[in-house]
């Protein structure tokens, strides 16, 4: 007869020809006397044999494209073959004719075959056509027949539905991978001469790799498992129960792994609903009503002038163009929690549209988190499956690719991952500000809540900067000026004492001029405002954080949201389900775990947190005793210029060693907070995050600030004096300040930290991934060729992709903490550092995003209302800041010795003033003198400085306030130590209080709520009320005219 797959003439009757033939033509409206020829591409009887779903058309068994049983509703879907209706003239010869002979007259139906497509051909005269169409209602009930090859209505004569063709069809199989899209040959059974033919729209194509093969459901979600796998079982009966769920799934190998398989899933409009109402879920209604104040005459003038002249100013730069972004209609909207019961008050324009992606996405998830793969209790959740390795990976589709040919200003963006890479994640835009909508829209609140708390912090370094930059440039203008530079600088007949044992020699304090200038651009007269205005912006960038976040829950709808109740971890069930009580808030019978075991357990996690800060502890001794012996080694260094500047190449490398070690400690750190997190036994989920969030930002925040406390408080503090020096087993001398102080060690240790620390992040954070997916298209081009990847479906392309990390935003988070403490809690000794912070965070901005959008699968669109236990850590880090700022001008800064000697000691003692004329004769006055006879015999140095000052030295001076050899009592205190003693302890008793109510008033005089934002919200209370009530009385008004009008047509027939 024709082509294989072609169908014969035996495969109708003459009386279900007659059937088709009356059914067509009523559903579709034509009126007509002529021939009709109907041509189906490779079509099989819709009939179902049984209540039981057939296989789709093209032999891919998805129940997107099944056939349902005749008792349930029916609704239209996509046409399973190539459909097209045109009037026939004649019929030919070579026809194969059919004719009911009680209808010959009037009616012929033949069937041909032409090209591999089977033709039926109708001849109904019009009459015939009028007296029959009343059957159809019981046509329609006898035989089954389901209308899905036409759309509602046809009104062109010609009608086309295309659909691809396939040259071979290969029956199921009862295996578990029977769904499978052409397994043998592990790609779509569509050919590869026809699969551009669909005219589905633009970006929505198969090739696309967003819909089912139908080319109409979307796939709202992805499950990779091994045909290899071991837990065959416990997957059937999951994806079973997907289906009893109301899920339709869809399963494809892979193009290149014929061991992995896809399973796509996708949510009908029912299953939605039904879901969303369940969990809640906020639905726009009715667009918002802006209410304005009204504003008396002159307000309005000047109002008006003031906008006439912001029109000759330029636009704002960092303002994203408003016609580039889509109309995001939920932010403009009212919402309430999605009703079925009220459906029609909400705004459904289409049904396709009115769930966004990552709506849709998470209501599959929750749904997979709650079904069942085994019988028994707890046995459920697409969780435990992934941690038995039942599937490989589970993950939401992007939205296409990220890039396009047309640029977007003039074609427009193809979709919301390529609009969020060009207004977002490009380089290009570095100073725009970010499309918080549209990251919250494509990723979800959660990861929204990030990126909105990142960008304000961000945009509150701006001010820290600018006055930090300040201060920097106020030391270098000063720089001329300072009278303590000068004198260091002009000290040449000052000769310093050795530094270490032995081999470091005498020098001059002039030597040390070019780093008393450096010390003098960070310890300056203005570092004390710089303090406590860094104090004050740590609780001003708090508090007006909660205020923002206050807006965004409300924008995002978030005011009323609350966090489900986690389920029970695997391995607490696993580990207590001998012991069980009833939950107080489920009712239900859970695990339990004892209370003499569960503090047992964090004794335990206690002493190994405690034991690990040991490590640290032992690693900065470590680290000291390199210093303390390096310093001498380059003292003996060969090349002059090391020998000369041994300390600053102690400190170089020793913070260099420092950050190695730091770096290394952290994946240590890593793996305990995880064996001590196991060993508690956390309940929950979120018991288990927020414990091991609070153990790996000790351990890294422990790891990364130690070195920094000992320069900062210990160095040179516990060395004694010369003559007498304090040792580490009895051995090593401790290491002394420099003559010009310990501040430039500190200025030193926190750049160096910090940048390292920066850099590596941010090469880790995207460099990884970027080495990671290179290698992977590197792999595909080697095995499939240059264009493999553009012919990969969507999912492939995802698949291919890095995963995000499994601590979620624990490390973007963690990174910018500890980002936060360096700039807050040392901020005194480096005032750039938030100017580092700033310019660090400009790039990671970019970098978080182009990472999100281009290296990463599309992580879970999850809902949160902030930044979780993070706040509190801010909060802590910015308490501990004002103690530690207070200590470092107090302790490590000269701030307070000049200070003293100005208004005690100096040239204007006793007259209440303290300017740079009164530090006159103050280095003198701030070094004691030591006698050289009195060095211990393994402290004496080996040359007698006669090379250098002509003679041999008998006196040398170092940094302390003791009395002179000569006296009654010698080397012992001055009255000026305890002086300074007395003003140190002092100013950070003061300065702590003082800067603590000031925290403390800023905190009660900002509310959390903004004023504006209260009003709205009652507002908006009141007008959804409301809305609600007058859209219900619209209905209850429109039930009773359609019953008034009903009755009136009845009344009006009993007429004759």
């Amino acid at each position: 007869m024709g082509k294989p797959g072609a169908c014969s003439s035996s495969e109708l009757s003459s009386d279900e020809s007659s059937i088709f033939s009356f059914l067509i033509i009523c559903l579709t409206g034509f009126d007509f006397g002529g021939q009709v020829a109907i041509g189906f591409s490779h079509w099989n009887s819709p009939f179902p044999a049984s209540s039981q779903n057939l296989p789709s058309p093209d032999c891919v068994h998805s129940e997107a494209s099944a056939v349902p049983p005749v008792n349930e509703h029916l609704e239209p879907v996509s046409c399973p073959a190539s459909l097209s209706i045109s009037p026939l003239p004649t019929c030919s010869a070579s026809q194969e004719t059919l004719c009911d002979s009680s209808t010959s007259t009037h009616t012929a139906a033949q069937i041909f075959v032409n090209d591999g497509l089977c033709f039926l051909t109708v001849s109904i005269h019009s009459q015939i056509l009028q007296k029959t169409c009343h059957m159809i209602v019981i046509i329609y009930t006898f035989i089954g027949f389901y209308p899905f090859c036409l759309p509602p209505a046809v009104k062109d004569v010609n009608v086309h539905l295309e659909r691809e063709r396939s040259e071979g069809i290969s029956s199921p199989s009862r295996v578990d991978d029977s769904t499978l899209l052409n397994p043998e040959t592990h790609s779509s059974i569509l050919d590869d001469n026809t699969k551009t033919e669909s005219r589905l729209p633009e970006g929505k194509s198969k090739s696309s790799g967003l819909c089912f093969s139908d080319g109409k459901s979307r796939i709202d979600y992805i499950l990779v498992y091994r045909k290899s796998s071991s837990q065959s079982e416990k997957r059937e009966v999951f994806e079973r129960n997907i289906r009893a769920e109301g899920l339709q799934m869809e399963k494809e190998a892979s193009l290149t792994n014929s061991d992995v398989i896809f399973l796509k899933l996708h949510a009908p409009w029912e299953t939605l609903c039904r879901y969303a109402e369940l969990m809640n879920i906020r639905m726009p209604f009715r667009r918002k009503i802006f209410y304005m104040h009204r504003r008396n005459k002159f307000m309005s003038r000047m109002e008006k002038r003031i906008n006439k002249f912001r029109g000759w100013l330029p636009r704002k730069p960092m303002k994203l163009d408003n016609n580039t972004l889509p109309d995001l209609e939920e932010n403009e909207s009212f919402t309430a929690p999605f009703s079925r019961s009220r459906i029609h008050h909400f705004n459904i324009h289409n049904k396709d549209t009115f769930f966004n992606n990552a709506t849709r996405s998470r209501i599959v998830h929750h749904i997979l988190q709650r079904v069942r793969y085994e019988e028994g209790k707890n046995k459920m959740g697409l969780n435990r499956l992934l941690s038995n390795n039942s599937y490989e990976a589970a993950f939401p589709l992007h939205e296409g690719s990220y890039h396009s040919k047309n640029p977007i200003r003039t074609h427009g963006a193809e979709n919301h991952r390529h609009l969020l890479y060009e207004c977002w994640a490009w380089w290009g835009v570095w100073y725009k500000y970010q499309p918080l909508d549209l990251i919250r829209r494509y990723f979800g609140e959660k990861i929204g809540l990030y990126f909105a708390w990142l960008g304000w912090y961000t945009g509150m370094l701006f001010p820290a900067a600018l006055v930090g930059l300040l201060v920097f440039l106020y030391g270098l203008f000063t720089l001329d000026h300072c009278q303590v530079s000068k004198e260091i600088c002009q000290a040449t007949d000052i000769i310093m004492c050795p530094i270490c044992d032995q081999y470091c020699p005498y020098l001059r304090l002039s030597d040390s001029c070019i780093y008393a200038k450096v010390t003098h651009l960070f310890d300056n007269g203005a570092t004390v405002f710089f303090a406590v205005f860094m104090a004050v912006w740590a609780t001003v960038f708090l508090e007006f954080w909660k205020r923002r976040r206050a807006v965004l829950a409300y924008d995002w709808d978030l005011i009323d949201w609350e966090e489900e109740e986690d389920e029970v971890r695997p391995q607490f069930e696993a580990k207590y389900s001998n012991k069980e009580r009833m939950n107080p808030i489920s009712g239900k019978p859970e695990p339990y775990q004892a209370f003499s075991d569960k503090y047992s357990r964090l004794v335990v996690s206690a002493s190994g947190i405690f034991f690990m800060i040991l490590v640290v502890i032992a690693a900065v001794f470590g680290i000291v005793i390199y210093r303390v012996i390096t310093v001498s080694t380059f003292a003996a260094f060969g090349w002059a210029l090391i020998r000369n500047n041994s300390q600053v190449a102690t400190t170089g490398t020793a913070v260099c060693i420092n950050f190695c070690i730091i770096m290394l400690l952290n994946v240590l750190y890593e793996k305990v907070a995880l064996l001590l997190t196991n060993l508690e036994q956390p309940r929950t989920e979120s018991e288990w995050e927020n414990s091991f969030t609070l153990k790996m930002f000790l351990f890294q925040f422990v790891n990364l600030n130690s070195s920094t406390f000992y320069i900062a408080f210990f160095l040179g503090r516990f060395t004694g004096r010369p003559g007498a020096y304090l040792r580490l087993i009895n051995r090593w001398k401790l290491e002394e300040c420099h003559p010009s102080g310990c501040l430039f060690d500190l200025c030193m240790q926190m750049g160096i930290i910090m940048v390292l620390k920066q850099t590596w992040n941010n090469f880790m954070e995207l460099g990884y991934p970027l080495v990671q997916n290179w290698w992977t298209r590197r792999r595909l081009r080697r095995e499939h060729g240059e264009k493999a990847k553009a012919s990969f479906p969507q999912w492939e392309r995802d698949y291919n992709l890095q995963p995000m990390n499994a601590y979620g935003l624990f490390d973007e988070y963690l990174e910018m903490i500890l980002q936060f403490g360096f700039t807050t809690i040392f901020v005194a000794a480096f005032p750039l550092a938030p100017l580092l912070a700033l310019l660090n965070n400009i790039i990671e901005i970019r970098l978080d995003a182009y990472k999100f959008v281009t290296q990463w699968r599309r992580p879970l669109p999850s809902q949160a209302k902030d930044i979780g236990i993070w706040y509190g850590v801010l909060e802590g880090i910015g308490i501990l800041s004002v103690i530690t700022n207070a200590f470092v001008i107090a302790v490590t800064s000269d701030f307070i010795p000049r200070l003293v000697y100005a208004y005690k000691y100096g040239p204007c003692a006793g007259q209440g003033r303290a300017g740079e004329g009164c530090m006159m004769g103050y280095v003198n006055a701030s070094f004691s003198v030591f006698r050289v006879s009195d060095f211990e015999k393994r402290s004496q140095p080996r040359t007698n400085g006669s090379k250098l000052f002509g003679e041999a030295v008998k006196y040398c001076r170092y940094r302390d306030y003791r009395e002179p050899p000569d006296s009654a009592e010698p080397y012992s205190y001055t009255l000026q130590f305890w002086h300074v003693l007395a003003a140190r302890l002092a100013f950070i008793i003061v300065f702590e209080h003082m800067v603590f109510a000031i925290k403390t008033l800023i905190a009660y005089l900002i509310p959390d709520l903004p004023k504006d934002l209260r009003d709205r919200m009652r507002r908006e209370k009141y007008l959804i009320q409301e809305m609600m009530y007058e859209a219900e009385l619209e209905r209850l008004q429109k039930e009773k005219n359609e019953r008034k009008k009903k009755k009136d047509r009845a009344h009006h027939k009993e007429w004759p």
